[in-house]
């Protein structure tokens, strides 16, 4: 006999939108991590990698964004 040991009710989209926005996640800690390490090492360009570190912030939070539509999608 096999024992039912968890059970999962509701929509499973939910649990495929928590897994998927750990990559965002981890993709906009590096995104300002390397902004940071940047300005660090040469601060007179700080206000040239701001930019590009709100547009690859921007980028990885697009993603969450589109993971979170797509299970009420379906």
């Amino acid at each position: 006999m096999i024992e039912v040991l968890a059970e999962l009710e509701g929509n499973i989209g939910t649990v495929g939108y928590g897994i998927g926005a750990i990559g965002p996640g981890i993709g906009v800690g590096i995104v300002w991590a390397a902004y940071i390490q940047a300005t660090a090492r040469q601060p007179e360009s700080a206000g040239l990698t701001r930019t590009y570190a709100f547009l690859g912030a921007a980028l990885a939070e697009a993603l969450a964004l589109i993971g979170f539509v797509v299970p009420f999608i379906y």
